[in-house]
């Protein structure tokens, strides 16, 4: 049997307690095993490093996981079950989220912050909680403080506790149903969200009102004022915008390709550029500063999410709302210049019709839109020269 001092002298790579305990050398530490076998099959099991762990610490280790053997028992497996039972929500809801960065399941910064907001601060009552002793009750506690009070925030909530325990489950933290299921659980429990309020949508600027504000935001010479419009000529979202480089545009071509990860729908996006979407990047070329098409004048990153609508309601006193401009296409494509549904949808980056419609629509129609894009920045400098809703289609 080893002695502290034996273990202090010797260099051996290997040193030999008896009854299965071993010290080995791996690298620069040393560790305790324990050697055993059960079923036919020799296993080892790591009793820690001799640094934190001494000769009569690791000999009691020895001699608990030695009694398990003589009972049929896997201590390996022993002891996977307790840290399964001790990992904490908070634990495993922080290695989900940082799993999911690591593997790019998320299109930014923004996605990662409202996930680790939602788990770290309003389901702060379930970071201290074992994933498998968590129940409805304990869903509850988080969710009724804010259901019906910030409503959306509450359904976010709900949906990534759901997402965090159904993983768990996977990886065998967990059993039986999820707590955090709305459907047969959290039903009976809450009141249907739809019960409380209804969707609340953007404000849509109407489209005969279009042109005049085009020509007031003409009239502001700022860089956020050129997003702005950039914006409405192009009916993308605000985000898609702001984060627009230089890279992603081909002047040439007259095409501005959004890649997935920046899109919300997680697929590539081909923009068709009006001429006069096409002026107003070549006038900002000459002031680029860096690879955003739009940088802040402030730090020349990229501009803040606030900053459009800043420059909307200056000009608009704040009755509608920048994504409000999509609706706004939306509803000229249909009523003044009568675009076939696919091709007003595609030009907002919207899936069509069901799986199977939608496996047959290979092409982004991208010259079809191109002429609506087109008709679109002509009726937003002169609406008058555009047919009526009683006039044939301009399309």
């Amino acid at each position: 049997m080893l002695t502290v001092k034996a273990i202090a002298a010797s260099s051996a790579k290997k040193l030999r307690d008896g009854g299965g305990l071993w010290l080995v050398t791996k690298g620069d530490a040393r560790y305790w095993v324990f050697d055993f076998t059960l079923g036919g099959k020799r296993r080892q099991l790591g009793l820690g490093p001799l640094l934190s762990v001494g000769l009569a610490e690791a000999r009691a280790k020895a001699d608990e996981a030695r009694k398990l053997v003589r009972s049929g028992i896997d201590p390996i497996a022993r002891r996977h079950v307790s840290e399964v039972k001790s990992t904490t929500f908070g634990q495993y809801a922080d290695g989900f989220i940082d799993d999911a960065v690591k593997a790019g399941r998320w299109r930014g910064a923004k996605t990662e912050a409202r996930w680790r907001n939602l788990l770290e601060n309003h389901a702060a009552g379930l970071r201290p909680k074992a994933l498998n002793a968590i129940g409805v009750p304990d869903v509850l506690d988080v969710l009724r403080p804010i259901w019906g009070v910030r409503q959306e925030t509450a359904e976010k909530l709900r949906e990534a506790i759901e997402r965090v325990l159904d993983a768990a489950k996977v990886e065998g933290h967990r059993t039986g149903d999820n707590p955090a299921r709305w459907r047969g659980v959290l039903e009976f429990a809450l009141h249907k969200p739809n019960a409380l309020t209804s969707k609340k949508h953007h404000s849509a600027m109407p489209h005969a009102a279009a042109a005049d504000f085009m020509k007031k935001l003409r009239q502001i010479k700022t860089v956020e004022a050129r997003a702005l419009e950039f914006t409405v000529l192009t009916v993308v979202r605000s985000g898609e915008a702001r984060g627009a480089v230089w890279s992603e545009i081909d002047l040439q071509k007259k095409v501005w390709t959004i890649p997935a990860i920046r899109t919300k729908p997680g697929k590539i996006h081909r923009v068709p550029l009006s001429s006069q979407a096409i002026t107003l990047l070549k006038q900002m070329v000459k002031k680029s500063v860096n690879d955003f098409v739009f940088p802040s004048v402030r730090d020349g990153k990229m501009l803040a999410d606030a900053t459009l609508g800043a420059v909307l309601k200056a000009v608009d006193n704040g009755a509608h709302t920048v994504h409000g401009f999509r609706s706004t296409f939306r509803d000229w494509s249909t009523e003044v210049a009568h675009a076939p549904r696919e091709i007003a949808e595609a030009a907002l980056a919207h899936a069509v019709g069901d799986a199977v419609e939608r496996s047959y629509a290979r092409s982004d129609a991208l010259e079809r839109r191109r002429e609506l894009m087109q008709t679109w920045a002509d009726y937003l400098e002169n609406p008058s020269a555009m047919a009526s809703p009683t006039n044939p289609s301009v399309i």
